[in-house]
């Protein structure tokens, strides 16, 4: 059962990354976890965030929407959605070292997202955007 929400909406400009998962973690926090599961969280939604501001409106300004649902069991739950160009091939997204952009682009934003959290789940149309799901269990809590 859902015990809280929060909904954002931001500009995707790179000063609104660390904005994002700051307020994330915050909220997440009313849940107790260990500094290794809120930072876990942070970079987890970091990565995210970045990829809709890198990847999802390249050179143009949209908007990035993060709902984040706390339940009663423990778990957080974290969408980031975008309403950029989407991603043609999610599978191939995904693996490690891809990247569309070259350059300084390592290409871990999605395993990066897979190691620190519990799931990872990635949905996308190309032209109308891309939602990526992370949940994470605190176990920082006694309940």
């Amino acid at each position: 059962m859902v015990i809280n929400e929060m909904r954002m909406t931001v500009d995707s400009r790179s000063v609104n990354e660390s904005f994002s998962r700051t307020a994330v973690a915050v909220f997440a926090a009313q849940l107790d976890p260990t500094v290794e599961e809120i930072n876990d969280i942070k970079t987890a939604v970091s990565e995210a965030v970045t990829n809709c501001i890198v990847h999802g409106y390249k050179n143009t300004l949209g908007k990035i929407y993060i709902t984040v649902r706390i339940y009663d069991n423990g778990k957080v739950i974290i969408s980031i959605r975008d309403k950029g160009c989407g991603i043609q091939d999610i599978n191939k997204a995904r693996e490690p070292l891809f990247t569309t952009l070259g350059g300084d682009r390592a290409g871990l934003g999605f395993s990066v997202m897979e190691s620190f959290m519990d799931k990872l789940t990635v949905r996308s149309k190309v032209g109308v955007g891309t939602t990526v799901t992370l949940c994470k269990i605190i176990k920082g809590r006694t309940r």
